[in-house]
């Protein structure tokens, strides 16, 4: 299954009516209507601008008063927390409260996640307050998009953006047909006329008197053309003026008699019914009167309908009806507009070529497009956000082992009931919903083995007790195999587990068989390997047979005469040492075609039997395939490592995942590493283990740590964005299985 993409957009939103809004509207729904195999979650931030909010739809899942900075602060605590994996910020000046809209930057200062920032406004002459508002949200955002080439060099130019911050990706419009004007003029009853459309939030300053006033002219050689003025009041504009300005247009229709020729429609039209409109007219006229204008969300949406357009020179219109697309006049020009519209109306042939010419221009604005495109901005910016963030500290130069905290076992109480360990956790608190698996109650088992040798802790007995019992109630007699998933109700929900948890299994029975103090748990963890191990000789998982085989050899450090553990432990080493034989090349050193997780447990099982067995032949692959896997994740620049992510893995002749690193891995990397140094006595393995160890305590890729030094718990992964804030039992245990063996490595070669 693909891993879910998750993204947050800060935003006006729909119901409010604003352009902003009904862009994050459109755009966000294409994310979750991709067809491309990439599944996408998305909500909304939205930004009031009435104390009383809007009735929001269910992706809208935080609301800031834009007049509240303790909002935007809260807002970022809240994204924080979340899941996602990406803020994508839609801004314009007065879309946000203070000076130039500054209070987003009270969130932006607090937000711990990668901004995508959309600019719905660039301008030329911005004052001083405008100009600091976009250099520090230029500040905290990965990457800034404009919707125009013009904006593109303005943001460099004025505003000192950086050019590789700076992104083009064009406003977005619906994908419809190209059609001929009459089905919806039939629809609309307007079948035998020649029909003018502008649509939009009417205020002042939008150019429409013009429009009115041209037409005075027009209809005396185009009586049949009618201009729809298609959208309600701005809000802020009825709110501060009423409905003075279009009641001033209503009065210019009449002194100029122009009732049959100009219809209004007084309100909000929804994306579907505006489309309607669209695929209806003949003639799309945009006559702002201010010529900065960016970008024109209606001029975009005209467009890609295939119409023939009219509008003022403002920038972004130039940039888009070049070649063709539409005919520019000057503003107010109202002889020139009107000549314009005749011609465009007297000439069916230059009319269609306009048309065609739009669409086709447009096809690459559609939503689908545009909502791809976003995509792989936000994955780049993901992957890159905590490799190039000016707050990382450079990773010290560990050497050996580095400090080593006391060892805290109260997450792992806080996590385990009567039954056992609990497998997940919301945050740190238990999440029963998840049950149960024995994959966990193992590692958690040779935990307390561990700390019994090393601390003799007494919480630790109790624990020991529980865990072992769970193992015990997990093997079924009837297939000879553990169970693995075990329901919070205490019902099993297989008959077997998969090879890879009845391998693990294994692995720590062996260790405990080889260190137990208390006959009656070696009595039990015997019994238990050896009812199991005759059927687990034909499993064929590599990481499975890598535990068996390390399970089988701690089994024969106490019990060496064991012919048939020995026979199966042979056949096995044999079987993985043959797979890296034939999966290994001269640039890729592995026993299979790809990494996924538990890599370092192949090689330490190679190396594990070569000093058993003491062969020569599974010694050198074994540290020829752990030197090749280490070179791969270890940053020798940096000093750290970057593990092998399990968003996409590593397979043969492709990229290596570099996110969601888990802490699993870490594990069998230190054992695996430790294993070389007792037969190279190179202490360089000894630093490489001290080095992965340092993972946990944020020298990786993130610079971010995941132990939580209040509860004891580990967070349960590195993702691209921000770290996994879940501590359940994988991430615990691997990392007080760790700690533990950090702890033993210094104590057998006391070394600091």
């Amino acid at each position: 299954m693909n891993k879910i993409f998750g993204v947050s957009f800060i935003s006006s939103f729909i119901p409010r009516q604003c352009g902003i809004a009904t862009f994050t509207n459109d755009l966000s729904a294409s994310f979750r209507n991709l067809n491309n195999g990439i599944l996408m979650k998305t909500n909304i931030t939205a930004i009031n601008d009435i104390p009383e909010g809007y009735k929001y739809p269910p992706e809208v899942k935080f609301e800031i008063k834009d007049k509240s900075i303790n909002d935007f602060k809260e807002a970022a605590y809240y994204l924080n927390l979340s899941d996602k994996d990406i803020i994508n910020l839609q801004h314009e000046f007065g879309l946000y409260g203070g000076e130039a809209g500054s209070h987003i930057l009270y969130l932006l200062e607090n937000l711990k996640k990668p901004v995508i920032t959309t600019l719905h406004t660039v301008l030329e002459h911005p004052n001083e307050d405008q100009l600091k508002v976009i250099s520090e949200i230029s500040g905290y955002s990965s990457y800034i998009v404009v919707q125009s080439k013009k904006a593109y060099s303005m943001l460099s130019d004025i505003y000192s953006v950086p050019a590789h911050k700076i992104y083009y990706i064009p406003h977005g419009a619906h994908d419809v047909q190209f059609l001929d004007t009459t089905y919806y003029k039939d629809k609309f009853r307007f079948t035998e006329k020649k029909v003018l459309l502008t649509f939009g939030l009417l205020s002042p300053g939008k150019g429409i008197e013009d429009v009115i006033n041209s037409l005075a002219e027009v209809v005396k050689t185009n009586p049949d053309v009618v201009y729809i003025i298609l959208g309600a009041t701005h809000p802020h504009v009825k709110k501060q003026f009423g409905e003075s300005y279009r009641n001033s247009l209503e009065n210019l229709v009449k002194k100029l008699g122009l009732e049959n020729n100009v219809i209004f429609i007084n309100r909000f039209v929804d994306t579907e019914e505006l489309l309607e409109f669209l695929l209806m007219s003949d003639i799309y006229i945009s006559p702002y009167h201010n010529m900065d204008q960016i970008v024109s969300g209606t001029l975009t949406y005209a467009l890609a309908s295939g119409k023939a357009v009219i509008s003022t020179p403002y920038w972004y219109a130039v940039e888009l009806l070049k070649d063709e697309r539409g005919i520019l006049y000057q503003p107010q020009n109202v002889d020139s507009l009107s000549e314009a519209i005749k011609g465009l109306l007297n000439d069916e042939s230059k009319r269609n070529r306009f048309r065609r010419n739009a669409y086709e221009a447009g096809r690459s604005m559609i939503w689908a497009e545009v909502a791809n495109r976003y995509y792989e901005l936000f994955r780049k910016a993901a992957a890159e956000y905590t490799i190039n963030s000016t707050s990382l500290v450079p990773a010290a130069k560990y050497k050996m082992i580095p400090a080593l905290p006391d060892v805290n076992l109260t997450h792992l109480i806080n996590l385990t009931d009567s039954t056992g360990i609990i497998q997940h956790s919301v945050f740190s608190v238990p999440n029963r919903n998840e049950g149960y698996c024995i994959d966990d109650n193992s590692r958690a088992l040779l935990v307390i083995i561990m700390n019994k040798y090393l601390f003799h802790d007494p919480a630790a007995d109790a624990l020991l007790n529980t865990y072992l019992s769970f193992i015990h109630y997990a093997y079924n007699k009837n297939t000879g195999l553990f169970r693995n998933f075990m329901s919070y109700d205490r019902k099993w929900l297989e008959e077997s587990g998969s090879e890879d948890s009845n391998g693990r299994t294994l692995f720590v029975l062996g260790y405990f068989i080889k260190n137990a103090e208390n006959h009656s748990h070696l009595a039990l963890c015997k019994m238990l390997f050896d009812s199991t191990l005759k059927n687990m000789e034909k499993f064929t998982s590599l990481r499975a047979i890598s535990h068996i085989i390390m399970g089988c050899i701690f089994y024969l450090h106490r019990f060496s005469g064991a012919r048939d553990v020995k026979r199966i432990c042979r056949k096995l080493l044999e079987r993985l040492n043959d797979e890296y034989s034939a999966s290994s090349g001269n640039e890729w050193k592995w026993f299979e075609d790809f990494l996924t997780y538990d890599n370092a447990r192949l090689p330490q099982a190679l190396l594990m039997g070569g000093i058993y067995l003491k062969n020569s032949n599974y010694l050198y692959n074994g540290l020829e395939a752990l030197n090749w896997y280490v070179d791969i994740i270890f940053d020798k620049e940096k000093n750290y490592i970057s593990l092998i992510g399990n968003d996409g893995w590593y397979f043969r002749g492709k990229d290596k995942s570099k996110f969601d690193q888990q802490p699993l891995e870490i594990v069998s990397i230190i054992d695996a590493c430790y294993q070389a140094y007792l037969i190279s006595e190179d202490m360089e393995w000894i630093n490489k283990s001290g080095i992965s160890f340092s993972w946990f305590l944020g020298n990786n890729d993130r610079q971010e740590p995941l132990y939580d030094f209040t509860t004891g718990g580990c967070y349960d992964g590195l993702t691209s964005a921000i770290t996994n804030q879940n501590q359940g039992a994988e991430s615990t245990v691997s990392w007080l299985t760790s700690l533990h063996r950090m702890y033993r490595i210094r104590q057998e070669l006391q070394v600091e």
